[in-house]
């Protein structure tokens, strides 16, 4: 009998040396923050030096993982703390955007130096542009000029696409709109943009990112009103950015009136939207030619079209004469039946089952007085507009050659009738004269 004792099972295994290149290095901003300082107080104001010693840094120190904190020291000259406060008990630099000069040229000259930074270091674009997000929250924190400064270098930045204007979202917030921080900080921001480039640049960049119809937020609740905002941005020099407000105003009530017309339109057609339409019309100040486009749209846009082209045109043609009479309450004026045409012209062309109804929807229109000759005539001659032109004259073409004819009728038919209207009269006075 074996009387030694036996073993238990252990577990064994073998233990891995992490490899170094695996190894996290510790996250150590400070000793980021002390080498691009130092970098900095040796360039001092030469800007070009700046961006040189920028470009030659990206090399050596980790941009992608400390992006933050090199996008706080070159604006405030060290890492901000939140509400944008800096420490006292860390390495700054007296050469930043906070400590330049506060004028136009000099911002033109920063906003240089981050494009050739983030064009050299291309993972830098999203941070950058999260910083800026975030100095704009902080906006609070820093003194009116340091404000000024960062507006009229976020103004060039939107100017050059260094940012998209999405940043502009951050002025929304209710701790820097309630004091007018925000609205002050956008004058200096939009007169900078529209100086770089103008108006037109601007509104297309805001309706790309939807802000354009976010400019009240800029204001109080209590003072987000069109008239408030015009009088602001006039009065601070900025006439462009309040008719561009007050033109997205007129946009948005033209959207609800269509949106409104087409709840209307799911019931029987009545006079009533009708009389609907011309008291909107004198409340909103809306000139005809520009309803008559609306009143197109809502007509279209309230039925649930045939996707075969054999169908669509007898649909279409249905449809449209049940709503003839809407549609003639507003092309009172020669100018409003050419909106008309075009309008007919542009959905036929954008809706391709419908490129065979024009000619058809223009006869319609013409045999229930929306239409009279004179504007048909006058939009095959030169009104029509690019798109499908050649395939609608083509179909209009005989259609305008009867209009011609008729129209040469009603001429020789008016010139007999006065013709004998005035021998009429010289027989009457001859026949007088002899009475006399």
């Amino acid at each position: 009998m074996n009387n030694q004792k036996q073993q238990k099972p252990t577990l064994t295994g073998q233990r891995f040396k992490t490899r170094k290149r695996d190894e996290k290095e510790r996250f150590d901003p400070t000793q980021f923050q002390e080498s691009i300082v130092q970098g900095l107080n040796q360039t001092g104001s030469d800007l070009e030096a700046v961006a040189k010693f920028l470009d030659a840094s990206g090399a050596k120190l980790d941009y992608r993982r400390y992006a933050e904190t090199l996008f706080d020291i070159l604006v405030a000259g060290g890492m901000l703390a939140p509400g944008g406060s800096i420490s006292d008990d860390l390495t700054r630099t007296e050469f930043c955007l906070f400590t330049a000069q506060e004028d136009l040229e000099t911002m033109q000259a920063y906003a240089q130096v981050f494009n050739k930074l983030i064009r050299r270091y291309k993972y830098l674009e999203k941070g950058f542009e999260e910083e800026i997000k975030k100095l704009l929250l902080f906006l609070k924190g820093f003194t009116e000029s340091e404000r000024n400064k960062l507006a009229m270098l976020t103004g060039i930045l939107l100017a050059n696409g260094n940012i998209s204007a999405a940043v502009i979202g951050s002025l929304f917030n209710e701790n820097v709109v309630k004091e007018g921080v925000s609205a002050a900080f956008a004058v200096k921001l939009f007169k900078s943009w529209i100086y770089e480039r103008d108006i037109n640049a601007v509104a297309v960049a805001l309706r790309k990112v939807s802000m354009d119809n976010r400019l009240m937020e800029l204001f109080p609740a209590n003072k987000r009103s069109c008239e408030h905002f015009s009088k602001y941005f006039t009065d601070a020099g900025l006439k462009e950015l309040s008719d561009f407000a007050r033109n997205q105003e007129a946009i948005g009530s033209r959207k609800e009136l269509q949106k409104e017309l087409q709840e209307m339109m799911t019931q029987p057609i009545r006079m009533s939207i009708i009389a609907y339409v011309r008291e909107e019309m004198k409340k909103t100040s809306i000139s005809e030619q520009l309803m008559i486009g609306i009143v197109w749209s809502s007509v279209m846009s309230c039925v649930e079209w045939n996707k075969k082209e054999e169908l669509v045109c007898e649909q279409s043609i249905k449809h449209l004469k049940q709503y003839s009479p809407l549609l003639k309450a507003f092309t009172s004026q020669g100018a409003s039946e050419i909106i008309l045409l075009v309008k007919i012209q542009e959905y036929c062309y954008d809706n391709i089952h419908f490129m065979k109804a024009f000619q058809k929807i223009v006869v319609l229109l013409y045999k229930a007085d929306v239409l009279s000759e004179e504007a048909i005539l006058k939009w095959y001659a030169e009104a029509h507009v690019a798109k499908g032109k050649s395939v609608f004259l083509e179909q209009m073409k005989k259609f305008v050659e009867w209009l011609k004819n008729a129209e040469e009728g009603k001429k020789k038919r008016r010139l007999i009738s006065c013709l004998f209207e005035n021998d009429l009269n010289i027989h009457v006075a001859v026949n007088c004269n002899v009475l006399i």
